[in-house]
């Protein structure tokens, strides 16, 4: 090896070795200066519980069925008053049909939103029909409602075991009339809470 080649050799071993080892200075900083920020933990549901739950959002998109919920027997449900009343307004449905029309899914998207800032509040979900029909059937159609505005709900993230469903078919009705207007106001589901 020629002398040349072993002086750029040695030149860059310097340089790589200076490079790496480099100055080194500590300064020290007064504790009075320090800012330690601690972060707490977010809380996690359990495994089960989230996986539950993404089941049970699944079901309520494809429109199965999810069990019905286990309120406690000491929940009671009374009527919304005030501002409330506005957030949990009464949808309506069209003749002998169960699906949410679309001015429904704003209603149920206020309610879902208003339920997640209320975490301890419980909704039971009421469904309602007209007259017309059987008292059997009218009371399957009553169910049908109230677990469609219950699925959507639950598609929104709202846990299905603060929702709770009951029908009362034609027994319940607002309007009295026997005509279209009462039959339309009478095709319903109506919403209260318990906290």
């Amino acid at each position: 090896m020629g002398k040349g080649k072993v002086v750029i050799l040695g030149v860059f071993a310097l340089v790589i070795t200076l490079y790496f080892s480099g100055c080194v200075t500590t300064k020290k900083v007064p504790e009075s200066k320090i800012k330690v920020e601690v972060i707490a933990p977010q809380p996690s549901l359990p495994e089960k519980k989230e996986e539950r739950i993404k089941k049970e959002s699944i079901a309520a998109i494809k429109g199965e069925p999810i069990p019905l919920a286990k309120i406690p027997e000491e929940k009671i449900f009374k009527e919304v008053e005030g501002e409330l009343k506005d957030i949990l307004a009464t949808i309506h449905f069209d003749f002998d049909k169960s699906e949410i029309k679309p001015e429904a899914r704003i209603i149920l998207t206020k309610i879902a939103s208003w339920l997640q800032k209320s975490p301890n509040v419980y909704l039971m979900i009421e469904g309602h029909c007209d007259e017309r029909g059987t008292e059997e059937y009218n009371l399957a159609l009553g169910e049908r409602r109230a677990l469609s505005a219950r699925r959507y709900l639950v598609s929104l993230g709202i846990f299905s075991e603060r929702l709770n469903t009951i029908s009362y078919g034609e027994a319940k009705p607002l309007d009295s009339g026997h005509n279209e207007q009462a039959w339309a106001e009478n095709r319903r589901v109506h919403f209260l809470i318990s906290k």
